[in-house]
């Protein structure tokens, strides 16, 4: 049973990794696109930022598994969750397609263009990235094991508080009903 808690911890640490990262590169997207118009070559950095994000995600679903299972999987309404969340980035992805294309045929450069919305969804947009990378930052100090990084959750220092662990707690564990 040690062997498999290890294994657990290990995986939620990668897990932990690759929310960093990914969440970092959300914040871009969501802190940057509302404003700036990357145009050019900068076309090709904005993909890349996005083509790193959707690798993250997919590899971050795959590691979950084994994080997940000695609890016996994710929860039903968390994999809903997650097949919202990628319809409706399939959605704003392919709205931006055409913002790309007509980016990719401009001179190169990072212009500062507010997006054709509202200006208070310009404002939430730009909150959801400041608040995904302060996450981000958050977990990476809670991962460096520095102290007070396991609030709340009252882990001892240098401890990651992995799904399994969160899981149990709030919702009991699934493989003894």
């Amino acid at each position: 049973m040690e062997g498999s808690a290890s294994r657990t911890r290990l995986a939620s640490r990668a897990r932990a990794g690759l929310a960093r990262r990914s969440g970092f590169l959300y914040g871009v997207l969501f802190c940057t696109l509302p404003w700036l118009a990357w145009k050019g070559a900068w076309t090709l950095i904005l993909l890349g930022v996005i083509a790193a994000e959707i690798i993250l995600t997919l590899w971050d679903f795959v590691v979950e598994i084994g994080v997940r299972k000695d609890l016996g999987d994710v929860y039903a309404g968390e994999r809903v969750t997650h097949a919202v969340m990628g319809i409706m980035y399939g959605a704003m992805l392919a709205s931006l397609a055409p913002t790309l294309n007509y980016w990719w045929g401009s001179p190169t450069g990072l212009t500062i263009e507010p997006a054709a919305i509202p200006e208070w969804m310009r404002i939430v947009v730009s909150a959801m990235g400041v608040g995904v990378v302060a996450s981000g930052l958050r977990d990476l100090y809670a991962a460096l094991g520095l102290p007070g990084g396991g609030w709340p959750w009252g882990s001892e220092r240098g401890a990651i508080v992995t799904d399994a662990t969160l899981s149990k707690r709030f919702c009991g564990d699934r493989r003894n009903p």
